[in-house]
């Protein structure tokens, strides 16, 4: 046997042997029943899979139904036209066209908000974050980040390198008493949280704006789950409520659900026209030569428009009226919420059977299970958007109770009213 040293994991801030582990079974589980790993064309909402078999997504993120929308599809290839060029490869601290400068300033005036362009919301988290941690990107003070033990995992992720320029804790999730304790006990700290979880559910948005108040406390959100879908011209959930719209709060939310097009937008107030350089410099992936190409820049822009007429109003009327019927033949724990996304509770043992009914029936639901959620509460994921039909929806909400789900009416665990 060699006598060379093995090194042992500290699992400080992540487990892969465990992520992978149990989480590869359920994944192995799904490809092999057919409910991942799915390719097919999409035509009029439809999928089209090469053995013949159509079903209707009902796991996307584009809650508007703006990705297919004709004047963003135009828009991105105006773009093109446009500016001649896919992605000026060089990162656009040293030269850059006009692209991204005409993005910034149109979603800027469309949000009441500074903002920097991504290429993701988690090259946005992956830079960000580590200048929160050292105190660059702040009042100069190192926080103690306090992480939700929800927060998704872009920005979960960042811990370690957090972790190199400050203390670094997880906290249970929204859990206002132990952060209040610790505002009490350190100088500066940060809370790092999803304002609208992937799973369903806002953030406590006003309660935390009371302790920035109190505290001085530094929230970065991650809103990209109700950007476009909630508030007036699409603000998101956090920018609706919150009162705190200065430099206690950096929230990032991706182009690429509800906006349907493409990046994402860092959203900044009160901080000083220096911020801008030093993140475009220092942060991470946002300094280097990725960033948005021409293409999704023109899509946002289109759908910039949009959200400035009376057309964004009516979608998300549509969207809240399909929640609403959805929440009136099924019961979730998110029944209730103005939140696009439900999680229909069948169980660890059979998720994959009830995901792979659901298929077959001209459907397609997510399995989602350990580590997406926690160990024994694995669901179907369902996503509404605004195009789906009554239809649909109905027909949809059968097949669930076929396979297990409870009907409106029951009384599932966890619900959520915001």
């Amino acid at each position: 046997m060699s006598d060379r040293k093995r090194i042992t994991p500290t699992h400080r801030y992540r487990n892969n042997d465990k992520l992978i582990g149990v989480g590869n079974v359920f994944w192995n589980a799904s490809e092999e029943h057919g409910v991942a790993g799915i390719v097919g064309d999409l035509h009029d909402g439809v999928f089209h899979m090469a053995d013949g078999h159509e079903f209707v997504n009902f796991t996307v993120c584009s809650y508007l139904d703006l990705d297919t929308h004709p004047k963003v599809i135009d828009g991105a290839v105006d773009a093109l036209r446009r500016f001649g060029v896919l992605d000026h490869c060089i990162p656009r601290t040293r030269v850059q066209t006009p692209v991204l400068l005409e993005l910034e300033e149109s979603l800027g005036e469309l949000f009441g908000a500074t903002v920097i362009s991504a290429i993701s919301t988690a090259a946005a988290s992956t830079g960000l974050l580590p200048l929160i941690a050292s105190g660059h990107l702040g009042n100069g003070t190192r926080p103690l980040m306090v992480f939700d033990k929800n927060a998704h995992v872009s920005m979960a992720n960042a811990k370690p390198s957090c972790a190199d320029e400050t203390e670094v804790v997880t906290c249970r999730h929204h859990d206002l008493d132990f952060l209040e304790d610790q505002c009490r006990t350190y100088e500066r700290v940060c809370y790092v949280v999803d304002g609208s979880d992937s799973l369903g559910g806002y953030a406590p948005v006003e309660e935390l704006a009371a302790l920035q108040d109190r505290y001085n406390l530094l929230v970065f959100y991650d809103d990209s789950h109700s950007l476009s879908a909630y508030g007036e011209r699409g603000l998101g959930y956090v920018r609706s409520h919150t009162p705190a719209l200065d430099d206690r709060t950096i929230t990032v939310a991706t182009l690429s659900k509800g906006f349907g097009a493409g990046g994402t937008a860092i959203l900044l107030n009160g901080f000083p026209h220096a911020t801008r350089r030093l993140i475009e410099r220092f942060a991470g992936p946002l300094g280097y030569s990725q960033k948005m190409n021409a293409a999704a820049v023109g899509a946002a822009l289109a759908s910039a428009e949009i959200h400035r007429t009376a057309e964004l109003t009516e979608l998300q009327g549509r969207l809240r009226a399909n929640i609403a019927l959805f929440d009136s033949l099924l019961a979730t724990g998110q029944a209730g919420s103005s939140y696009p996304i439900r999680v229909v509770p069948v169980g660890d043992d059979v998720v994959i059977d009830a995901a792979q009914r659901v298929f077959r029936a001209g459907f397609y639901t997510s399995p989602v299970f350990f580590p997406i959620v926690a160990r024994g509460s694995a669901g179907l994921r369902v996503m509404l958007r605004a195009g789906q039909t009554e239809e649909q929806i109905t027909r949809l909400c059968a097949v669930l109770v076929e396979a297990g789900a409870q009907p409106a009416g029951a009384q599932p665990a966890g619900a959520v009213h915001a």
